[in-house]
Parts: structure tokens; sequence; C-alpha cells
């Protein structure tokens, strides 16, 4: 099963990862989602599809009120990410979903209502999670057409999506990164078929070298930590990638 390890805190404001599940079929991909939690306010960062919902609940009741979650920030489209929308909706029919406004008529065919997708504007914004704000990062073509990233200024942490993401061969693999030159070779054939704009991936670096970021926090793989959020930065900068 899934387990949710506190990843940062500032205060009463922390964020916890939900990973590694060395009960996931093998025809499954390796996800990670994440919760952060202010209070009695919680969001939920990339849900999941709807095979790992059961060990998403599961491990995210360990650690918050699944009650506090009102909210879920989806990165993108894709099934691995948000197919458990009609499950969360089923749990409270309440819940929103912020997603680029460019989804908005394909991911309702996961689940929700007409009111349960809360459009994201192509140039991003703010999200409160209590009365900590949380930035929209834009990331768009990278690798989806409308693809946000989440950075909280509290804890220093960037919810990434598919950037950063790594495949590994092992599930019991670590949570953080501990050699980055090895682990790298898990992430670069994904980062060179998947993200489809080297103009794209260069107005994403440019935005993030201006923020303080101590933790990079992928959807997929190991959590980038310290020096290494620099270097991968750095490497995927210098990455060629998509087409090109």
């Amino acid at each position: 099963m899934k387990k949710a390890l506190l990843i940062a805190s500032a205060a009463d404001h922390r964020w916890f990862a939900i990973s590694r599940d060395p009960a996931r079929p093998n025809h499954l991909i390796d996800t990670n989602e994440y919760v952060v939690t202010n209070g009695n306010d919680s969001i939920l960062c990339d849900p999941g599809g709807s095979e790992v919902f059961p060990a998403v609940f599961a491990a995210l009741s360990e650690v918050v009120d699944p009650r506090t979650v009102q909210r879920i920030f989806s990165s993108h489209q894709d099934p691995d990410v948000i197919s458990s929308l009609g499950l969360w909706h089923d749990f409270n029919p309440q819940i929103k979903c912020h997603v680029s406004g460019l989804w908005s008529g394909f991911i309702p065919h996961f689940g929700g209502e007409d009111n349960t997708i809360v459009g994201i504007p192509d140039e991003g914004g703010t999200l409160l999670v209590g009365d900590a704000p949380l930035t929209i990062v834009p990331a768009h073509y990278l690798h989806s057409s409308g693809n946000f990233h989440l950075y909280d200024p509290a804890c220093k942490l960037l919810f990434s999506g598919d950037i950063g993401a790594a495949l590994f061969p092992d599930a019991n693999a670590p949570l953080f990164v501990e050699d980055f030159d090895q682990h790298i070779r898990y992430a670069e054939g994904f980062h060179r078929r998947w993200m489809g704009s080297n103009t794209a991936k260069k107005r994403w670096v440019e935005q993030v070298r201006e923020l303080d970021i101590e933790l990079l926090c992928p959807q997929h793989g190991a959590i980038y930590r310290g020096a290494d959020v620099k270097r991968f930065i750095d490497w995927f900068d210098a990455l060629k990638v998509g087409l090109d």
C-alpha cells in the first residue's frame, strides 16, 4: 500500500507525499500524489488514476481528514493524473477540480458535474490553502498543451507534474534523490520524448529560476531537494527535447 510522508512544513502548513506502492500491478505506471494542508483546508495535487484511488484514499486518511479536501489541483489531463475524479466526487459531491480551462470539456468524462471543473486561465493565478497563497505556474507543452505547476513560497516547494519525472524499475526506490547522476538516467528518455518543445522548456526554466525552491516534487519518481534542484534545472535546460 501507499504511504503518506511529511516532506515540508511551515507552522500549520504541511505537505505530504503519497507514493511507493509495492503492491501496484506491474502494468500500471507508478505515481506520486501530494496533499497540502493548512488548518481545516486541504488541496490534493494530481490525485491519480481510478485504479489507485483506494490506496491513495487510505494513505491520505492516515494524515489528513479526507473531508477537509475540498479541492483538487490537476496539473493536466492524463488518466494517471485525474481519472479518479469521479470517485473523489462520489465521496464529496461538492469537490472542485482546478485544471487548465483547455480541459474543461474533457476531464468531466472521468466524473463530476457541470460545476466541478474550475478552469485555470493560461497565465496561471493563485490558490489559497487556508490563508497561505500558492502560485499556479504555467508549464504549457511540458508535456500537455494545457499544463500547470504549483509553487508554495512558505515551504519553498514546487509541485512540478511530469517535469522531473523518473521511471524506476524498482517499486521500492527511495522517495528522495540520493545520487543525482544515477537517478537522472531514469529521467532522460522520458524527458526527451514527452517534453514537446524546447521553446516552452526555456520559458519554464526562466520562470522557475526566479523562485526559491528547496523541494522539486514530480508526479513520478523521486523528489529533488537542496542542491539537486538546481542541478536538475540546469540539466533540463541543456537537454534537447521533442521533435528538435
